[in-house]
Protein backbone atom coordinates (compact mmCIF):
# COMPACT_ATOMS: atom_id res chain seq x y z
CA UNK A 1 0.00 0.00 0.00
CA UNK A 2 1.53 3.41 -1.21
CA UNK A 3 -0.49 6.02 0.94
CA UNK A 4 -0.16 8.19 3.98
CA UNK A 5 -1.75 10.65 6.00
CA UNK A 6 0.03 14.03 5.42
CA UNK A 7 -1.95 16.33 7.51
CA UNK A 8 -4.24 16.21 10.40
CA UNK A 9 -6.32 19.30 12.92
CA UNK A 10 -9.22 19.52 15.15
CA UNK A 11 -11.93 22.63 14.47
CA UNK A 12 -12.83 24.24 17.70
CA UNK A 13 -14.41 21.96 20.30
CA UNK A 14 -16.30 22.53 23.16
CA UNK A 15 -19.43 24.51 22.84
CA UNK A 16 -18.45 26.73 19.65
CA UNK A 17 -21.99 28.65 18.77
CA UNK A 18 -20.88 27.87 15.09
CA UNK A 19 -22.63 26.35 12.25
CA UNK A 20 -21.22 22.15 10.90
CA UNK A 21 -20.10 24.51 7.72
CA UNK A 22 -18.04 26.43 9.66
CA UNK A 23 -16.47 23.97 12.00
CA UNK A 24 -15.79 22.05 8.93
CA UNK A 25 -14.35 24.59 7.31
CA UNK A 26 -12.04 24.89 10.32
CA UNK A 27 -11.17 21.68 10.18
CA UNK A 28 -10.21 20.89 6.54
CA UNK A 29 -8.46 24.42 6.04
CA UNK A 30 -6.52 23.52 9.52
CA UNK A 31 -5.40 19.84 8.18
CA UNK A 32 -4.59 21.40 5.21
CA UNK A 33 -2.08 24.18 6.64
CA UNK A 34 -0.85 20.85 8.45
CA UNK A 35 -0.13 19.02 5.37
CA UNK A 36 1.24 22.09 3.50
CA UNK A 37 -1.56 21.47 0.89
CA UNK A 38 -3.40 24.21 -0.46
CA UNK A 39 -6.72 23.56 -0.84
CA UNK A 40 -7.10 24.01 -4.63
CA UNK A 41 -4.85 20.92 -4.85
CA UNK A 42 -8.18 18.70 -3.07
CA UNK A 43 -9.82 16.76 -5.82
CA UNK A 44 -11.27 13.62 -3.08
CA UNK A 45 -13.56 14.54 -0.17
CA UNK A 46 -15.36 12.09 2.38
CA UNK A 47 -17.65 13.40 5.45
CA UNK A 48 -21.56 12.96 6.44
CA UNK A 49 -23.62 14.52 9.02
CA UNK A 50 -24.50 17.94 6.60
CA UNK A 51 -27.00 17.14 4.68
CA UNK A 52 -28.03 13.78 2.38
CA UNK A 53 -25.92 15.31 0.37
CA UNK A 54 -22.58 15.95 2.40
CA UNK A 55 -19.86 15.66 0.21
CA UNK A 56 -21.53 17.66 -2.24
CA UNK A 57 -22.25 20.60 0.38
CA UNK A 58 -19.12 20.58 1.64
CA UNK A 59 -17.48 20.56 -1.88
CA UNK A 60 -19.94 23.49 -2.96
CA UNK A 61 -18.79 25.45 0.22
CA UNK A 62 -15.23 25.42 -0.26
CA UNK A 63 -15.71 25.71 -4.36
CA UNK A 64 -14.26 22.68 -4.80
CA UNK A 65 -15.23 20.03 -7.83
CA UNK A 66 -13.98 16.79 -6.69
CA UNK A 67 -13.40 14.02 -8.88
CA UNK A 68 -13.73 11.56 -5.87
CA UNK A 69 -16.11 11.75 -2.73
CA UNK A 70 -17.60 9.28 -0.06
CA UNK A 71 -20.99 9.98 2.16
CA UNK A 72 -21.51 6.77 3.47
CA UNK A 73 -23.23 6.30 7.15
CA UNK A 74 -21.77 3.43 9.14
CA UNK A 75 -21.83 5.36 12.67
CA UNK A 76 -18.75 5.62 14.54
CA UNK A 77 -16.69 3.69 11.95
CA UNK A 78 -17.17 4.95 9.00
CA UNK A 79 -14.33 7.40 8.79
CA UNK A 80 -11.84 4.37 9.23
CA UNK A 81 -13.77 3.02 6.36
CA UNK A 82 -13.34 6.58 4.37
CA UNK A 83 -9.60 5.54 4.88
CA UNK A 84 -9.63 2.52 3.22
CA UNK A 85 -11.71 3.89 0.45
CA UNK A 86 -9.43 6.72 -0.09
CA UNK A 87 -6.49 4.76 0.10
CA UNK A 88 -8.00 2.58 -2.66
CA UNK A 89 -8.99 5.60 -4.66
CA UNK A 90 -5.44 7.17 -4.47
CA UNK A 91 -3.79 3.97 -5.32
CA UNK A 92 -6.41 3.50 -8.40
CA UNK A 93 -5.94 6.87 -9.77
CA UNK A 94 -8.94 8.43 -9.23
CA UNK A 95 -7.72 11.41 -6.63
CA UNK A 96 -4.52 12.53 -6.04
CA UNK A 97 -5.56 14.47 -2.32
CA UNK A 98 -8.40 13.18 -0.21
CA UNK A 99 -9.53 15.03 2.91
CA UNK A 100 -11.87 13.05 5.33
CA UNK A 101 -13.56 15.60 7.56
CA UNK A 102 -16.20 15.95 10.10
CA UNK A 103 -18.21 18.22 12.46
CA UNK A 104 -20.79 18.84 14.70
CA UNK A 105 -22.45 21.83 16.84
CA UNK A 106 -24.59 19.38 18.57
CA UNK A 107 -23.98 21.03 21.80
CA UNK A 108 -24.73 24.44 20.58
CA UNK A 109 -27.47 23.45 18.70
CA UNK A 110 -28.47 21.12 21.58
CA UNK A 111 -29.28 18.42 18.97
CA UNK A 112 -28.62 15.09 19.97
CA UNK A 113 -31.53 12.39 20.62
CA UNK A 114 -31.81 9.76 22.14
CA UNK A 115 -34.36 7.34 19.80
CA UNK A 116 -33.21 5.81 16.29
CA UNK A 117 -35.71 5.11 13.61
CA UNK A 118 -37.38 1.88 13.65
CA UNK A 119 -38.40 0.84 10.80
CA UNK A 120 -41.75 -1.57 10.88
CA UNK A 121 -41.13 -5.30 9.91
CA UNK A 122 -38.12 -5.90 11.31
CA UNK A 123 -36.92 -7.02 14.59
CA UNK A 124 -36.61 -4.12 16.18
CA UNK A 125 -39.63 -3.39 16.22
CA UNK A 126 -41.47 -6.87 17.57
CA UNK A 127 -38.76 -7.40 19.72
CA UNK A 128 -37.10 -3.92 21.29
CA UNK A 129 -39.46 -0.84 20.37
CA UNK A 130 -42.04 -1.72 22.70
CA UNK A 131 -39.67 -1.57 25.50
CA UNK A 132 -38.79 1.80 24.42
CA UNK A 133 -34.97 1.48 24.98
CA UNK A 134 -33.11 5.04 24.86
CA UNK A 135 -30.89 4.42 21.76
CA UNK A 136 -28.24 3.74 22.23
CA UNK A 137 -27.33 3.98 25.61
CA UNK A 138 -29.93 0.91 27.18
CA UNK A 139 -28.12 -1.44 24.34
CA UNK A 140 -24.44 -0.91 26.05
CA UNK A 141 -25.83 -0.92 28.99
CA UNK A 142 -27.02 -4.51 28.19
CA UNK A 143 -23.73 -5.33 26.92
CA UNK A 144 -22.29 -4.31 29.76
CA UNK A 145 -24.67 -5.87 32.33
CA UNK A 146 -24.09 -9.05 30.69
CA UNK A 147 -19.74 -8.42 31.16
CA UNK A 148 -19.87 -7.63 34.53
CA UNK A 149 -22.09 -10.94 35.01
CA UNK A 150 -20.45 -13.18 32.90
CA UNK A 151 -16.91 -12.18 35.00
CA UNK A 152 -17.56 -11.13 38.37
CA UNK A 153 -17.19 -7.89 38.17
CA UNK A 154 -19.01 -4.51 39.46
CA UNK A 155 -19.42 -1.22 38.53
CA UNK A 156 -16.45 -0.16 40.70
CA UNK A 157 -14.43 -2.20 38.13
CA UNK A 158 -15.97 -0.82 35.44
CA UNK A 159 -15.77 2.90 36.48
CA UNK A 160 -12.31 2.81 36.70
CA UNK A 161 -12.42 3.26 32.62
CA UNK A 162 -14.08 6.57 33.01
CA UNK A 163 -11.05 7.61 35.60
CA UNK A 164 -8.58 7.04 33.31
CA UNK A 165 -9.68 8.44 30.65
CA UNK A 166 -10.48 11.64 32.71
CA UNK A 167 -6.72 11.26 33.67
CA UNK A 168 -5.29 11.17 30.51
CA UNK A 169 -7.60 14.44 29.37
CA UNK A 170 -5.78 16.63 32.14
CA UNK A 171 -2.68 15.98 29.79
CA UNK A 172 -4.54 17.80 26.90
CA UNK A 173 -5.26 21.42 26.88
CA UNK A 174 -7.97 20.98 23.91
CA UNK A 175 -10.17 18.67 25.89
CA UNK A 176 -13.56 19.34 27.47
CA UNK A 177 -12.34 18.10 30.67
CA UNK A 178 -9.03 19.80 30.82
CA UNK A 179 -8.63 21.25 34.36
CA UNK A 180 -11.77 20.15 35.98
CA UNK A 181 -9.76 17.58 38.08
CA UNK A 182 -9.71 14.37 38.46
CA UNK A 183 -12.17 11.35 39.01
CA UNK A 184 -12.47 9.16 41.15
CA UNK A 185 -14.30 5.98 41.24
CA UNK A 186 -17.00 7.19 43.70
CA UNK A 187 -17.81 9.93 41.53
CA UNK A 188 -18.29 7.66 38.56
CA UNK A 189 -20.83 5.39 41.29
CA UNK A 190 -22.64 8.63 42.46
CA UNK A 191 -23.49 9.93 39.20
CA UNK A 192 -27.17 9.76 38.01
CA UNK A 193 -27.89 6.82 36.86
CA UNK A 194 -29.04 6.34 33.01
CA UNK A 195 -29.36 3.27 31.87
CA UNK A 196 -28.54 -0.08 34.34
CA UNK A 197 -25.66 0.01 34.99
CA UNK A 198 -24.14 2.96 33.20
CA UNK A 199 -24.37 6.30 34.67
CA UNK A 200 -24.29 9.53 33.40
CA UNK A 201 -19.91 9.58 33.82
CA UNK A 202 -19.96 5.85 32.12
CA UNK A 203 -21.49 8.02 28.58
CA UNK A 204 -19.34 9.94 26.57
CA UNK A 205 -19.71 13.94 26.62
CA UNK A 206 -21.95 16.10 24.02
CA UNK A 207 -19.88 18.70 22.69
CA UNK A 208 -19.54 20.59 19.42
CA UNK A 209 -16.11 19.62 17.46
CA UNK A 210 -15.02 17.84 14.67
CA UNK A 211 -11.51 17.11 12.21
CA UNK A 212 -9.79 16.26 9.18
CA UNK A 213 -7.28 14.60 7.95
CA UNK A 214 -5.33 14.71 4.65
CA UNK A 215 -4.33 11.50 2.14
CA UNK A 216 -1.81 11.84 -0.59
CA UNK A 217 0.70 8.87 -2.37
CA UNK A 218 3.77 7.55 0.31
CA UNK A 219 5.62 8.75 -3.28
CA UNK A 220 4.01 12.36 -2.70
CA UNK A 221 4.21 12.76 0.91
CA UNK A 222 8.00 12.29 0.92
CA UNK A 223 8.23 15.97 -0.22
CA UNK A 224 5.78 17.18 2.54
CA UNK A 225 6.75 18.95 5.58
CA UNK A 226 4.75 16.88 7.99
CA UNK A 227 6.62 13.26 8.77
CA UNK A 228 4.18 10.89 6.57
CA UNK A 229 1.83 8.19 8.35
CA UNK A 230 1.55 5.45 6.34
CA UNK A 231 -1.60 3.36 6.12
CA UNK A 232 -0.51 -0.02 6.51
CA UNK A 233 -3.89 -1.89 6.43
CA UNK A 234 -7.84 -1.74 7.23
CA UNK A 235 -10.40 -3.97 7.65
CA UNK A 236 -14.41 -3.89 8.43
CA UNK A 237 -17.10 -5.98 9.58
CA UNK A 238 -21.14 -5.45 10.12
CA UNK A 239 -22.63 -7.56 12.54
CA UNK A 240 -26.48 -6.66 13.49
CA UNK A 241 -28.81 -3.96 13.74
CA UNK A 242 -30.50 -4.26 16.60
CA UNK A 243 -29.63 -6.16 20.05
CA UNK A 244 -32.51 -9.16 18.87
CA UNK A 245 -30.09 -9.96 16.10
CA UNK A 246 -26.49 -9.52 17.68
CA UNK A 247 -25.27 -12.99 17.97
CA UNK A 248 -23.31 -12.69 20.97
CA UNK A 249 -23.50 -9.56 22.88
CA UNK A 250 -19.82 -9.94 24.00
CA UNK A 251 -18.62 -11.06 20.72
CA UNK A 252 -18.27 -8.10 18.27
CA UNK A 253 -17.34 -7.76 14.69
CA UNK A 254 -14.35 -6.01 16.16
CA UNK A 255 -12.31 -8.93 15.89
CA UNK A 256 -13.24 -9.69 12.26
CA UNK A 257 -12.35 -6.15 11.41
CA UNK A 258 -8.95 -6.53 13.03
CA UNK A 259 -8.03 -9.52 12.08
CA UNK A 260 -8.36 -8.20 8.20
CA UNK A 261 -6.17 -5.09 8.85
CA UNK A 262 -3.43 -6.93 10.81
CA UNK A 263 -3.20 -9.39 7.74
CA UNK A 264 -2.91 -7.15 5.15
CA UNK A 265 -0.24 -4.97 7.83
CA UNK A 266 1.39 -8.21 8.33
CA UNK A 267 1.42 -7.55 11.76
CA UNK A 268 -0.10 -8.46 15.17
CA UNK A 269 -1.20 -6.91 18.64
CA UNK A 270 2.43 -7.28 19.93
CA UNK A 271 3.20 -5.17 17.17
CA UNK A 272 1.15 -1.98 18.39
CA UNK A 273 1.99 0.63 20.03
CA UNK A 274 -0.71 2.92 20.46
CA UNK A 275 -4.62 2.52 20.53
CA UNK A 276 -6.85 4.92 19.60
CA UNK A 277 -10.79 3.04 20.51
CA UNK A 278 -14.00 4.58 20.19
CA UNK A 279 -15.04 4.95 23.58
CA UNK A 280 -18.42 5.68 23.64
CA UNK A 281 -19.36 4.32 26.65
CA UNK A 282 -17.00 2.67 29.22
CA UNK A 283 -18.12 -0.67 28.26
CA UNK A 284 -16.42 0.22 25.09
CA UNK A 285 -13.01 -0.01 25.87
CA UNK A 286 -12.48 -3.34 27.71
CA UNK A 287 -14.66 -5.34 25.25
CA UNK A 288 -12.53 -3.16 22.67
CA UNK A 289 -9.29 -4.02 23.69
CA UNK A 290 -10.13 -7.74 24.06
CA UNK A 291 -11.93 -8.09 20.59
CA UNK A 292 -8.88 -6.03 18.84
CA UNK A 293 -6.39 -8.52 20.46
CA UNK A 294 -4.61 -7.03 23.47
CA UNK A 295 -6.17 -8.30 26.51
CA UNK A 296 -7.81 -11.80 27.37
CA UNK A 297 -11.85 -12.09 27.69
CA UNK A 298 -12.90 -10.28 30.90
CA UNK A 299 -9.54 -8.61 31.38
CA UNK A 300 -9.91 -5.86 29.09
CA UNK A 301 -9.53 -3.34 31.93
CA UNK A 302 -6.22 -4.50 32.90
CA UNK A 303 -4.48 -3.96 29.62
CA UNK A 304 -0.91 -2.07 29.19
CA UNK A 305 -1.60 -0.97 25.69
CA UNK A 306 -1.54 2.84 25.89
CA UNK A 307 -4.75 4.04 24.68
CA UNK A 308 -6.91 6.69 23.83
CA UNK A 309 -3.97 9.21 24.68
CA UNK A 310 -6.30 12.32 24.06
CA UNK A 311 -8.80 11.62 26.60
CA UNK A 312 -10.95 9.46 24.02
CA UNK A 313 -14.78 10.20 23.95
CA UNK A 314 -15.37 10.17 27.70
CA UNK A 315 -12.92 13.04 28.60
CA UNK A 316 -11.62 15.05 25.53
CA UNK A 317 -14.62 15.75 23.59
CA UNK A 318 -17.63 13.60 21.25
CA UNK A 319 -19.25 16.05 18.94
CA UNK A 320 -21.53 13.13 18.05
CA UNK A 321 -19.34 11.05 15.54
CA UNK A 322 -15.60 10.35 17.30
CA UNK A 323 -13.84 8.43 14.68
CA UNK A 324 -12.18 10.77 12.63
CA UNK A 325 -11.04 12.07 16.11
CA UNK A 326 -9.22 8.86 16.84
CA UNK A 327 -7.17 9.07 13.85
CA UNK A 328 -6.17 12.63 13.94
CA UNK A 329 -4.86 11.92 17.42
CA UNK A 330 -3.03 7.98 16.31
CA UNK A 331 -1.41 10.80 14.06
CA UNK A 332 0.12 13.06 16.08
CA UNK A 333 1.29 10.20 18.61
CA UNK A 334 2.84 8.87 16.08
CA UNK A 335 4.71 12.12 14.84
CA UNK A 336 5.19 12.81 18.38
CA UNK A 337 7.54 12.51 20.88
CA UNK A 338 6.38 9.46 22.36
CA UNK A 339 8.55 7.03 20.68
CA UNK A 340 5.43 4.66 18.80
CA UNK A 341 5.94 3.45 15.42
CA UNK A 342 2.29 1.93 14.90
CA UNK A 343 -0.83 2.77 16.23
CA UNK A 344 -3.96 1.32 15.44
CA UNK A 345 -7.23 2.90 15.26
CA UNK A 346 -10.88 0.93 15.76
CA UNK A 347 -14.07 2.99 14.89
CA UNK A 348 -17.48 1.77 16.32
CA UNK A 349 -20.60 2.28 14.80
CA UNK A 350 -24.33 1.64 15.88
CA UNK A 351 -25.01 -0.73 18.96
CA UNK A 352 -21.40 -2.39 17.93
CA UNK A 353 -22.74 -2.90 14.75
CA UNK A 354 -20.42 -1.77 12.52
CA UNK A 355 -16.19 -1.99 13.13
CA UNK A 356 -13.42 -0.85 10.98
CA UNK A 357 -9.99 -0.59 11.67
CA UNK A 358 -6.89 0.77 10.56
CA UNK A 359 -3.06 0.21 11.16
CA UNK A 360 -0.92 3.40 10.47
CA UNK A 361 2.53 3.20 10.99
CA UNK A 362 5.44 5.81 10.63
CA UNK A 363 9.69 5.43 9.98
CA UNK A 364 11.58 6.64 13.05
Amino acid sequence: MSVAIVGAAECDLGQTGKSVLELQTQAVTRALADAGIPLSEVDGIATNGISRFSATQLADYLGLQPSWSDSSFAGGAVFEMYVARAAQAIDAGQCRTVVISFASNQRSARSRKLAGVVEEGTPEAAFEAPYQPLYPISYYAMTAQRYLHTYGLTRADLASVAVAARARAQLNPAAWTYGKGPLTVDDVLAAPMISTPLGALDCCLVTDGGGAIVLTSAARARHLPQTPVKVLGYGEALTHTGMATAPDLLHTGAGAAAARAFSQAALGPADIDVVQLYDSFTISVPLGLEALGFAKPGEGLHATIPHNTGGGGLAYCHPGQFGVLLLVEAVRQLRGDSGARTALVHGTGGIFSSHATVILGVDR
